[in-house]
């Protein structure tokens, strides 16, 4: 449960990967336009914590590949109705500017006019996949016009990416969370669409140990690490990623929405018992497959 003035850390961050990390894919990144980022980081302030980087999307961007991260997978949300257009054009540009190195993912609010007309343009630009998040848009995951969005992301054969865990939940959102958001809504969308790769973030926060069976069952579901496992949120017990199928996890930050260093999770994942192996899958070869990057960098 997101409240107010939940603690920011001045942990020291490293000017680079953690030692022996070679490739990472970091695929949870928010970028918006200037007036929209700061009425999120006005948000976060007022409601959870205050977030610790606070540049410009490009420029954050330019931090964690100066930093040696080889690819950025950039995400955001259409909190309304008219605005999915602007924010895809803004999402294009974003990536233009770093070719072969970021993925912008695309954004529509489910039960839009012209939604199929809106994404096919964003993939017809080069937009990777879309990004919805349910606490924010507040929209039924059992109604027909998610199902739309789940129908064009198949026909493209684009990936979707959906914040659906309940957690964390804020009582300054809209809708309950607890209501939109559940496992077994999840499930649905994984069986009515076998073909469509889904990734849900926070490894389902709220629900892990749910998502965790999910992801065993189902070979279309994908789950991103952000912000769970930096011992950040209080959680009945800490998520062990040796007991999970390694080939569905994802490294991802929640950067520049984070309040501690931008490679807390990366230091975590560094001193657990994860085999290097597995590792690699997690920090990038997972994410090569989802997201249909072509190549990253090795870290020199």
């Amino acid at each position: 449960m997101l409240k107010p003035d939940l603690p920011c850390y001045d942990d020291l961050e490293g000017d680079s990967l953690p030692k022996g990390f070679s490739r990472v894919i970091d695929a949870h990144v928010h970028v918006f336009p200037d007036l929209i980022f700061q009425a999120v980081r006005d948000w976060f302030d007022e409601h959870a914590w205050k977030t610790r980087y606070r540049e410009k999307s490009q420029d954050l961007i330019a931090f964690l590949l100066d930093h040696g991260v080889g690819h950025v997978v950039a995400l955001q949300y259409a909190h309304k109705p008219g605005i999915a257009d602007f924010l895809n054009e803004y999402m294009i540009d974003i990536q233009n500017r770093f070719p072969g190195r970021v993925t912008g993912m695309a954004t529509i609010f489910p039960g839009e006019d012209r939604a199929r007309e809106i994404l096919d343009r964003a993939f017809e630009k080069g937009l990777g996949g879309v990004k919805l998040h349910v606490h924010v848009q507040c929209f039924d995951m059992d109604s027909f016009e998610m199902d739309e969005v789940c129908d064009i992301c198949r026909d493209q054969g684009k990936p979707l990416v959906i914040h659906a865990g309940t957690e964390p939940k804020s009582e300054q959102y809209r809708c309950d969370p607890y209501e939109l958001c559940r496992a077994d809504k999840v499930e649905r969308i994984l069986k009515n669409f076998p073909g469509l790769k889904i990734c849900v973030p926070h490894l389902g926060f709220g629900e892990i140990t749910e998502y965790k069976h999910l992801a065993e069952r189902y070979d279309n579901l994908w789950l991103d690490t952000a912000m769970v496992l930096t011992d950040y949120f209080p959680l009945p017990e800490k998520p062990d990623l040796s007991t999970y199928r390694k080939d569905r996890i994802m490294y991802g930050s929640d950067f520049p929405n984070i309040p501690y260093a931008w490679d807390r999770e990366l230091i975590w994942l560094r001193d657990s018992k994860v085999s290097s192996e597995d590792l690699e899958k997690i920090l990038y070869k997972n994410a090569l497959r989802f997201f249909d990057i072509q190549r990253i960098p090795e870290n020199a």
